[in-house]
């Protein structure tokens, strides 16, 4: 369908920042995640007060929105999901999760905050427990947490900026392995100067597959805490040929 063209006379403006042509634009190459950040800086601009936050609901509800979005499979919701987290990957939005105060009842869900000075204040004194002192008052049926997936902190703190390509990856082995196995994997990657994800996810998939427990939390004084034995325990097997003395 072709545009005819923006109407004459005064028409609102939404306020773009610089770095978004300057960094963001370059970067982006998934449709998905261009449109939702666009609807976001869109939609976040007309928000007024201290909570400056948008929801998948509310944006699903945009019929006209969603109808742009469907890819060649048409679910438009799913390119909806996958356009935020890559948004809040490559660090646009930040993720606060509300649940219900009284458990069993109603469903967790996300509010998305542009990741301006603005947005980042707000989230950090909702971190800070300070909920209460911002303007508007909020159902009183509902909690909120700052979220960030944990592994995402572990990622950028010992290998580097995340790429939103890899985010899907960091999230599926959140879900798929514990947390303190998450941590020890990190921890061993580090420790060999190995700071690779491929890495680490073939240490957590050794693990998965012959079990954690031959792994420190078992060593005792009688073990051989040799180079070589060190190597054998830790060290995936498409890795030891390559590991230097």
């Amino acid at each position: 369908q072709g545009f005819s063209g923006f109407p004459a006379g005064k028409q609102p403006v939404v306020r773009i920042p610089n770095t978004f042509f300057t960094e963001l634009l370059p970067a982006i190459d998934d449709l998905a995640e261009l449109k939702v950040t666009l609807y976001c800086l869109w939609i976040l601009n007309q928000k007024q007060g201290e909570l400056r936050f948008t929801r998948l609901a509310e944006i699903e509800a945009d019929h006209l929105f969603m109808q742009g979005l469907a890819g060649a499979d048409g679910d438009a919701l799913d390119a909806l999901k996958h356009g935020l987290e890559m948004a809040e990957a490559r660090g646009v939005l930040l993720r606060v999760k509300v649940w219900p105060t009284t458990a069993g009842q109603g469903e967790t869900e996300d509010w998305y905050f542009l990741n301006s000075e603005h947005g980042r204040a707000a989230v950090e004194r909702i971190r800070r427990g300070e909920l209460h002192k911002l303007a508007e008052p909020l159902p009183e049926d509902v909690n909120l947490q700052a979220q960030r997936p944990h592994i995402f902190t572990l990622y950028e703190q010992n290998i580097g900026v995340i790429q939103p390509m890899i985010a899907e990856e960091l999230r599926d082995a959140e879900r798929r392995y514990p947390q303190n196995w998450v941590d020890d994997a990190f921890r061993e990657a580090v420790e060999l100067n190995k700071r690779s994800w491929r890495y680490i996810e073939a240490i957590l998939k050794r693990w998965a597959a012959e079990g954690k427990d031959d792994g420190r939390d078992r060593r005792d004084s009688t073990e051989d805490d040799s180079y070589e034995a060190l190597k054998r325990r830790y060290v995936p097997d498409e890795y030891k040929d390559i590991i230097e003395h």
